[in-house]
């Protein structure tokens, strides 16, 4: 009996050493949150993905997108007084003359929501003309439950996302150098302002090239992010996480191991079966 026992734990244990590793389980303490290969669409962990939530500054991935795909980075933008708004800000002044390019620096990296709709009424003939395009590229991309009010991310009923839409865009945007160049960028001196990006995954995560972070009261913290690691990119997503830095950190460590082990055991193919 003893040496029956003995050799069915030599068995389990010669198993344990030769079964291929399994990346470990991760959770977030988000109310909803995504991880996404922007490549295939593979979602490699999912929260709630599909709830309508208010989505906060990370809004501005599809302002930036929308201003480089309709205006030119060095044309210059005329600040009014309509431009000055609530929350944050990279502290325009009306009448001041600045290039598309500075208000996307000062858009992603303080999150200006000045820039907002300096960007809105100049690349879109007004503010509700901009909205209609960000509205119209949602579409496009398969962003089915999402609605934009907005260039800026400020709290409407009429404003919202989800998870998914939004991995869906941050896939969008990790496809565009102009984009990836400026939310990537930890400091900058454009137009006389020198500005620190919001995004602490910079310095933090391994592969990290932003995107977006947001908060508003009623959305609470919001963060969007994009890294790449062995020629391979994810987007996580998380809507209304207190624990945002550390849950995508997590989620990328996940990700990406999960990725590894899937490439060095990949399925068996039936014609390869014995």
């Amino acid at each position: 009996m003893k040496k029956q026992i003995s050799f069915a734990l030599c068995v389990l244990l010669i198993s344990a050493v030769l079964a291929p590793c399994r990346a470990y389980a991760v959770d977030v303490s988000a109310t909803a949150a995504i991880l996404m290969d922007a490549a295939t669409g593979q979602v490699l962990y999912e929260k709630n993905a599909d709830r309508r939530m208010l989505i906060a500054s990370t809004t501005k991935i599809m302002t930036a997108l929308v201003a480089i795909e309709h205006g030119g980075l060095q044309e210059t933008v005329t600040v009014r007084q309509e431009h000055m708004v609530e929350g944050s800000s990279m502290y325009l002044k009306p009448g001041e003359e600045i290039t598309v390019e500075a208000l996307l620096y000062g858009l992603l990296l303080c999150s200006g929501n000045d820039a907002a709709l300096a960007l809105a009424d100049h690349c879109g003939g007004s503010v509700e003309g901009f909205v209609a395009q960000m509205n119209d590229k949602a579409g496009r991309i398969g962003m089915t439950n999402t609605s934009f009010a907005n260039p800026n991310g400020l709290d409407d009923e009429a404003h919202y996302s989800t998870a998914r839409d939004m991995a869906r865009l941050a896939a969008c945007a990790a496809g565009d150098p102009t984009f990836v160049r400026i939310c990537a960028t930890e400091t900058a001196t454009v137009g006389g302002r020198t500005m620190t990006n919001h995004n602490k995954l910079l310095r933090r995560v391994d592969g990290c090239v932003g995107m977006k972070t947001g908060y508003t009261r009623a959305a609470g913290r919001t963060l969007v992010s994009c890294a790449w690691r062995d020629g391979r990119c994810l987007v996580a997503v998380t809507l209304q996480d207190g624990n945002d830095w550390l849950d995508h950190a997590a989620l990328y460590d996940y990700g990406f191991e999960v990725l590894r082990a899937d490439e060095e055991n990949p399925p068996v193919k039936q014609e390869d079966r014995p």
